[in-house]
C-alpha cells in the first residue's frame, strides 16, 4: 500500500488532503517521492518560519536533546526560562505560559481574562466578545470562541459565555460591553482562518480604548500573524498598541509544538499555583527551537518581510484573474476569478504550494524565502490564475 492509501486506512479522516507527499526539503523547496521539486509557500500553515530543515534551527534541537529531551514543570530548565525572557524583553510584557498549540495558548488566555473579572469585579463578569469570522481553536472552548457558525453546527451544546461583535465596528463593540458583564476582547489583527483580513487599523486603537473604559483584558490572538509573519513581531506592534494578553503559537518554535500565552503587568500575576498547568507546555526542546527562531527575528529580517508583502501585492493586485489582495506582511490572501481549488490544483502541476482561506488563495511563505525564489512562485501563481 501506498502512503496515501494507508493513510486513508489508518489516520482519522479529518483533512482533506491535497494529493501530494513532502518527504524532504530545504528552505523553501520540498520534494516528493519521486525527486519533483515544490516551492513551499505554506511554511506548514505558518509554522516553519525559517523553512525546513535550517541549519541553526537543527542544531539547536540537536543540542538540546542529547542534554535534556523533558522535565516535569515541577523543576527548572534554562530553554524555558530564556526564552521567556526573550519574548518579555522583546514585547514588553511581564509573564508567560507555555504550552503545546494555538488552541491552548487562547484557552489559557480566557482562564487569564476570566480570574482577572472574578477578582476584581465579581464571578458574574465572565462573557468574552470575539469578533464574527474569527477563528480561535478546534477545543469546544476555543470553538465557541470562534466567531463562525460552519465550525459551531456538530458540537452543540459549546462552553457558554462568549459573545460575538461585527469587525470593524466600535460602536457595536461598546454597546455589546455596555450591556454585559465582560471579562475581555479578543482580536486577531489579521483574521486568517476568516479570509486572510487585517482589521482597521482605528478600530484596533478603539478596542484598546474600549478595554480601558470598560476594564476588561484585550487579548490579541496572534498564533497565526505572531512571529514575524505580518512584518513585525507581532500582529498588534503594526498599529501602535499594547495588549494586556498575547496568544500565539504556529511559528514560535519552527516546526515544534509551542504555544505561548504573554501577560503584561496588569494582569501578569493572576495566574497563582494549581490555577493552570501543562504537562509538556515549556518543553526544553521545543523552547529552544523557538529561542533559535525569536533571537533572529530582528528588524533586517522584519524590513526584508515588509519588502518581499509589497512585491507579492504590487505583482497580483491588478494582475490578470486577480479580483484583490488581502492581509499583511508575509500573510496574503488573492481572491481570483478561479475557484481557489482549482488555482491550487493548477499550482500543484506547476511546482508551488498554496493554501486557502475560505475562498481565496493563501499565501504563507518562510520569512527567509530568497527573493528569486519567491519571484520565480509568484509567476508562476499569476500563470495559474
Amino acid at each position: 500500500m501506498t502512503t496515501q492509501e494507508k493513510d486513508k486506512k489508518y489516520v482519522a479522516n479529518t483533512y482533506n488532503r491535497f494529493p501530494v507527499e513532502i518527504v524532504s526539503g530545504k528552505g523553501s523547496i520540498v520534494a516528493d517521492p519521486a525527486g519533483k521539486e515544490y516551492i513551499d509557500l505554506t511554511s506548514g500553515i505558518g509554522v516553519t518560519s525559517f523553512g525546513v530543515s535550517d541549519d541553526i534551527w537543527q542544531e539547536a534541537v540537536k543540542r538540546q536533546i542529547s542534554q535534556l529531551q523533558h522535565m516535569s514543570n515541577l523543576y527548572y530548565t534554562q530553554p524555558c526560562v530564556r526564552l521567556a525572557e526573550l519574548l518579555c524583553e522583546k514585547t514588553g510584557m511581564s509573564k508567560v505560559f507555555f504550552s503545546n498549540s494555538g488552541a491552548e495558548a487562547n484557552e489559557c488566555a480566557i482562564k487569564v481574562a476570566r480570574k482577572y473579572a472574578q477578582d476584581r469585579k465579581g464571578a458574574e463578569y465572565y462573557n468574552i466578545v470575539t469578533l464574527r469570522n474569527s477563528f480561535h481553536g478546534r477545543t469546544l472552548t476555543t470553538l465557541a470562541a470562534t466567531g463562525q457558525d460552519v465550525f459551531h453546527k456538530l458540537f452543540n451544546p459549546l462552553t457558554p459565555g462568549f459573545l460575538n461583535a461585527d469587525a470593524n465596528d466600535i460602536a457595536g463593540l461598546e454597546k455589546i460591553l455596555k450591556e454585559n458583564k465582560c471579562a475581555g476582547v479578543i482580536i486577531e489583527c489579521v483574521q486568517g482562518e476568516g479570509g486572510v483580513i487585517a482589521l482597521d487599523a482605528d478600530y484596533i486603537r478603539g478596542v484598546r480604548e474600549l478595554c480601558d473604559k470598560y476594564d476588561c483584558l484585550m487579548i490579541t490572538d496572534e498564533v497565526q500573524c505572531g512571529n514575524g509573519r505580518t512584518g513585525m513581531l507581532y500582529g498588534y506592534m503594526n498599529f501602535g498598541i499594547k495588549p494586556d494578553v498575547v496568544s500565539t503559537a504556529k511559528g514560535l518554535a519552527g516546526g515544534l509544538p509551542l504555544g505561548a500565552t504573554l501577560m503584561d503587568e496588569k494582569c501578569a500575576d493572576v495566574l497563582g499555583n494549581g490555577d493552570h498547568g501543562s504537562t509538556f507546555g515549556g518543553n526544553p526542546v521545543c523552547c529552544a527551537a523557538a529561542i533559535s527562531i525569536i533571537e533572529r527575528i530582528d528588524d533586517t529580517l522584519l524590513t526584508d518581510v515588509r519588502k518581499k508583502s509589497e512585491f507579492i501585492f504590487s505583482e497580483l493586485s491588478g494582475a490578470k484573474g486577480v479580483i484583490s489582495v488581502t492581509g499583511l506582511g508575509l500573510m496574503i490572501g488573492i481572491k481570483t476569478e478561479k475557484d481557489a481549488s482549482e488555482v491550487l490544483a493548477k499550482c500543484i502541476e506547476n511546482g508551488v504550494l498554496c493554501l486557502k482561506a475560505k475562498d481565496k488563495v493563501r499565501l504563507l511563505p518562510a520569512l527567509n524565502i530568497p527573493f528569486d525564489v519567491l519571484k520565480k512562485a509568484v509567476k508562476i501563481i499569476k500563470g495559474c490564475f
